[in-house]
């Protein structure tokens, strides 16, 4: 009663969708969470199946319905209140495949987030570092690339963002060594021109390398709180004229 109670009250929400490593109780994670709640935001975040203390076996399709099925909790419970997708990293695959869901049931969230995100899981996958020394192989793509792709794992943000109507901000730093810089470039030049945000304001922060904010540490941007504040202030349809 008093999580409902809280959700109630007249403040934004945020529906954190986190990465591939860990929980929700990982350390960056709840310094993100700090960060926010001191911005006057409340913060729901999960597990998926199969993480943390949730039981169940991982995959894009059950990972994306429990997502649904939190943000369908939190709307039912959080009247008129503004709430937002943040996702991180593989999070932001779950993010972009619930919000492109929510958008077609004309159900769309007041914004999307996106934190070190990638176009698509193959791309991802093959810029990880995990395969730096096998990438130049013969054979690379069939052994490594096609079973990711046959066995159904896509979380495509490259073909979600064509489908989304809602502002969208997305946040990567320059030296992150896991998502490169360039996908997340890559996935603004995709989405800035589509005609589903003709409507909605499209950005991209970039952080520079000397920052130091790599993978996951943009919570430690002091201008953050003032990048969130302008972004979120307007992420409001915007007046045709």
């Amino acid at each position: 009663m008093w999580y409902e109670d809280a959700l109630a009250s007249s403040y934004p929400i945020i529906l954190y969708l986190h990465g591939n490593a860990g929980t929700r109780g990982g350390d960056h994670r709840v310094e993100l969470y700090k960060v926010l709640s001191s911005l006057g935001y409340h913060v729901v975040t999960f597990d998926y199946r199969g993480w943390g203390d949730s039981i169940g076996t991982p995959s894009e399709r059950g990972m994306t319905y429990d997502a649904l099925h939190v943000f369908d909790w939190i709307k039912a419970r959080s009247g008129d209140n503004s709430i937002y997708i943040w996702g991180h990293s593989l999070g932001t695959g779950v993010a972009t495949n619930l919000v492109r869901r929510l958008c077609e049931r004309e159900t769309p969230p007041d914004a999307l987030i996106l934190e070190s995100p990638f176009t698509n899981i193959r791309e991802e996958a093959k810029s990880h570092p995990f395969s730096v020394i096998y990438r130049y192989f013969p054979g690379f793509d069939w052994f490594f690339l096609d079973p990711i792709t046959s066995s159904g794992i896509k979380f495509a943000n490259d073909e979600n963002v064509k489908h989304i109507s809602c502002s969208l901000l997305i946040l990567h730093a320059e030296d992150d060594p896991v998502v490169p810089f360039q996908l997340g470039r890559k996935l603004y030049n995709i989405a800035a021109p589509s005609r589903s945000f003709r409507d909605f304001k499209v950005q991209f922060i970039p952080f520079h390398s000397d920052l130091g904010y790599r993978h996951k540490y943009i919570y430690k941007s002091p201008e953050l709180p003032r990048i969130l504040r302008e972004f979120l202030g307007k992420s409001e349809p915007e007046l045709q004229h």
